[in-house]
């Protein structure tokens, strides 16, 4: 696996794919790797000749008052898993790379970004809309990948690649979890034993209240009890718990033809992200 941090030798690389008549697969990530990451190198695998994963912390999602700093970095074991399994090639630049001196450009997606996350977290989906219109541009990928577990992030770019006609696929995959049905993230290494015992009650208040959904509780009725059942469950506070139209995530108040129940909540100073499609 090729390891390149200047935009130079990424396209470098990049052409030399295209001159061998090789499709290009590329799944963004912020390291800390886990089985979630490595489902969107095989899946990329299955779909492109070669995958291209980049990893960046991206100062430009983070708060004010976020885990920049502290979000996990360990590149050389996310390297060697990345390596194991099958990626062609890794990019990995800079923050003076990525945004050089003098750089003054902002991608803002409105609609899908408004409420959830973007609520709660102002300015985030900037960070991100930029950041990944940027590496679609130096990598030139025929598709790119992302984990459904953060839903709300891969509507925000399915909405900026049809509006600014780039070209490319959009690929989600589905959430992976742990054997009790955590839900795989990099932030889940902040979990202290106690509280990480205590997280399982995040997918499981989703998937009570889907069940209740199902059975015929209204909305709210299956909303609040949901959120009870999270701090019952240990969590010190609720961000959100929603349930949104899959395409627009507008919230509803009664079952749309397609559906996701999404949450956030934190717990030890954690903040944890999941949902459900219904």
């Amino acid at each position: 696996m090729q390891i390149v941090r200047t935009v130079a030798a990424l396209r470098e690389a990049v052409a030399a794919f295209r001159a061998a008549g090789e499709t290009v697969a590329l799944v963004p990530t912020m390291g800390a790797l886990h089985a979630g990451h490595m489902a969107l190198i095989a899946e990329g695998r299955l779909r492109a000749s070669r995958v291209v994963a980049s990893i960046f912390v991206n100062p430009k999602q983070f708060g004010p008052n976020e885990d920049l700093s502290r979000y996990p970095r360990r590149e050389a074991r996310d390297a060697e898993m990345l390596e194991e399994a099958g990626c062609a090639l890794l990019w990995a630049p800079s923050v003076e790379e990525m945004y050089p001196d003098g750089f003054a450009t902002n991608v803002s997606v409105t609609g899908v970004s408004g409420g959830l996350d973007g609520e709660s977290r102002p300015g985030h989906f900037d960070g991100v809309a930029t950041v990944v219109t940027k590496l679609f541009n130096q990598v030139r990928p025929d598709i790119a990948l992302f984990g459904e577990k953060d839903f709300q992030q891969l509507a925000v770019i399915r909405r900026f690649v049809r509006d600014l006609d780039l070209g490319l696929e959009i690929i989600g995959v589905p959430t992976q979890r742990e054997d009790d049905g955590l839900a795989l993230s990099s932030r889940n290494a902040y979990l202290t034993p106690e509280d990480r015992a205590k997280a399982r009650a995040l997918p499981r208040a989703l998937g009570e209240a889907a069940d209740a959904l199902r059975g015929g509780a209204t909305v709210t009725e299956a909303l609040e009890a949901a959120t009870k059942r999270i701090l019952d469950g240990g969590f010190d506070s609720v961000d959100y718990v929603s349930l949104c139209d899959a395409e627009t995530l507008q919230p509803v108040d009664s079952l749309p033809i397609s559906g996701r129940l999404l949450a956030a909540a934190r717990i030890g100073g954690t903040r944890l992200i999941d949902n459900l499609a219904i």
